[in-house]
């Protein structure tokens, strides 16, 4: 039976919603889209990067690699 992984804190959710929008970001980066506002307009805005996807998508990675490890509780 997999493993599964509990994200149950305020800081897990929001590094798991951070996570989610790098990788849409990523996807935009190959040629998707999606209804509504893009990831890359919702990153700009939210943590003031600057630059086209891939410039942006470099940043947002750089963040994510220097954030504290988040503590998870394993079901």
């Amino acid at each position: 039976m997999p493993e599964s992984i509990v994200i149950d804190t305020p800081e897990g959710i929001d590094r798991y919603r951070i996570l989610a929008l790098k990788g849409a970001l990523k996807l935009e980066c190959l040629g998707m889209s999606r209804r509504g506002p893009s990831a890359y307009s919702m990153i700009k805005k939210e943590f003031g990067f600057k630059g086209n996807k891939k410039r942006v998508l470099e940043q947002m990675e750089k963040m994510i690699s220097e954030l504290p490890p988040v503590q998870m509780t394993r079901a």
